[in-house]
This record gives C-alpha cells, sequence and structure tokens, in this order.
C-alpha cells in the first residue's frame, strides 16, 4: 500500500502479493489466466514471464493489475486505471504479442494505444466468456476421451499446431522451430491437463485445461479433425472434458470463444456452457 493520495502505477514486487491476489480474486474466472500465473510464480517478472503494473487509487489502495508479459492483459480496470496503464505501455512500447482481457476495460486500452501501436492483425472485439458448474446433463461424455501420455505428445503436436494456427492465424512453429510451443505442449501432458481421442494412432479430437486455481480453470485448445467435424465430437468432448475439469481441478470450469463460431457457441450451450461476459483479443 502507498501512503499518497494520488493514484499512480508501479511495477508491483513480492510484498505486494497478498493485495494483489485480492484484486484477481474479485472475479476468479475472468482474471483466470493471471491469476493462475501469480499463484505458481509470484510477482517476480523473471518467474512470471512479465512485469506486473498495479495501479494504485487516490486512497492508495491497489484497485487494478496489468500483466504485461506476452500478453498484455488489463485486470479490474476501469478508465483511470486503463489511461494509466496505456500511457505505460506506450512510454516501454510494444513487447506483446497480443492484448486480451475483459472486453471493455481491453477496448478502452487499445483505443488509447493504437494512434502508436498499430495497425494490429486482427481485431476480435467480443469474444463471449462462458461457465459451468455442473457436469453436463443433456450431453454424455465421450467414454475414448482421456488424458495424453507423455509418450504420446508427438501424435498430438499435429492437432495442436492445426488448432492453433487456425485460431491465431500464424504458426506456433514460426521463429524458434515451434520450441517453446512444443514445450507448452509438454508442460499440459506433463501436468496431466491435456486431453484426446484417438482413432487409428491420431487425435480426432482434444482440449486442454489451461489456466488453473483453486476456484476457476479454463479449457482451451478446442479442436476436431476437419474430417470429423459436424459429427458431434466437440460435444461428447467437451463433455468429458468439463467432467475431469469439475471433478479434479476447480469448481468452475471457463472458455472465451470468437463470436462468429457460430457452432461452437452452439455446442458449449447444448454441453451447459452459459456466457457470464466477453473478452476482446487485439493480435498483432
Amino acid at each position: 500500500m502507498l501512503g499518497s493520495s494520488v493514484s499512480t502505477t508501479r511495477v508491483l514486487e513480492a510484498p505486494d502479493l497478498e493485495d494483489a491476489l485480492d484484486v484477481l480474486d474479485r472475479d476468479p474466472v475472468a482474471n483466470a489466466f493471471v491469476a493462475a500465473r501469480v499463484h505458481v510464480a509470484g510477482l517476480d517478472p523473471w518467474r512470471l514471464g512479465g512485469e506486473m503494473w498495479g495501479w494504485y487509487n487516490e486512497n492508495g489502495l491497489l484497485d487494478a493489475l496489468c500483466y504485461a508479459g506476452a500478453n498484455l492483459v488489463p485486470v479490474g480496470a476501469g478508465p483511470d486505471a486503463v489511461a494509466s496503464f496505456a500511457g505505460r505501455a506506450r512510454r516501454q512500447g510494444r513487447r506483446c504479442s497480443s492484448i486480451v482481457g475483459p472486453a471493455e476495460a481491453t477496448a478502452q486500452l487499445w483505443a488509447l494505444l493504437e494512434p502508436s501501436w498499430g495497425p494490429p492483425r486482427e481485431v476480435r472485439p467480443h469474444q463471449p466468456l462462458m461457465t459451468i458448474t455442473a457436469p453436463p446433463a443433456a450431453v454424455t461424455a465421450d467414454a475414448r476421451v482421456r488424458r495424453v501420455r507423455r509418450d504420446e505428445i508427438e501424435l498430438l503436436m499435429p492437432a495442436c499446431v492445426a488448432m492453433f494456427t487456425e485460431e491465431v492465424g500464424v504458426s506456433p512453429m514460426a521463429g524458434d522451430g515451434g520450441l517453446l510451443y512444443r514445450a507448452r505442449v509438454a508442460e499440459l501432458v506433463t501436468g496431466g491437463r491435456a486431453f484426446a481421442r484417438f482413432e487409428d494412432g491420431r487425435v480426432v479430437f482434444k482440449a486442454e485445461i489451461g489456466a488453473v486455481t483453486d476456484r476457476a480453470c479454463q479449457i482451451q485448445g478446442v479442436w476436431v479433425a476437419p474430417d470429423r467435424r459436424g459429427q458431434g465430437l466437440s460435444e461428447t468432448g467437451m463433455a468429458a472434458v468439463v467432467g475431469y475439469a469439475l471433478r479434479e481441478v476447480a469448481p468452475v470450469a471457463s472458455l472465451y470463444v470468437n463470436d462468429f463460431n457460430l457452432p461452437a457457441r452452439a455446442a458449449y450451450r447444448r454441453v451447459g456452457f452459459q456466457e457470464v461476459g466477453a473478452f476482446m483479443s487485439v493480435l498483432f
């Protein structure tokens, strides 16, 4: 806490951890990505993979955060905090590959950064945030969806690369030849958070449980092989992954999806997900 009567932004350090967690706990679903990193790494920039900026209000209380790493992610940020974070980001220059977070704050942040950071590769202004808190009742879980074993990473990788390329628009194999991306996939597999249905040695459905805290987790990387789409695999597969998530990981499972992906949104609703908010992404 600062004793100042003027709002200010600074890089947070280890003594600020408890206050930062209090901010993250205000919305454990929307803040799952950042909260998961902080729970594992604390506020040390090297372990966290970026700085955590904190905005202190006029009463000297930590009231908003902004994770500044590979992604720029506002947390609990109102207009004043957004303006302060944008000023710091402009001075520092763009180091992130995307801006992502709750739609309102992210839109405000991007409006202030676009004149100096634009143009982006793509803007996705409305990505519904969906949650589920009970095992699916209307969809039977696919019994063949299971955890991926460590000796199956090479079988899983083509599906992961295809999903990432479809979703983001660029291949994760560019630049370093995919070393960082493969390491992340291996981390998820080793942690028991990668799930797939295999048929004849290939993946036909897969998804991962990405960000995890004791209050919420986020499902990501949902993908069905192109020749198997339209056959209900996404619904039965997601029902299986949701079952794992709610039984073994957290009481709430969430995901966010592009608003233009109407088939996926409909499938998630049939599984039992409900929209609770919206994210926005700016991709560079």
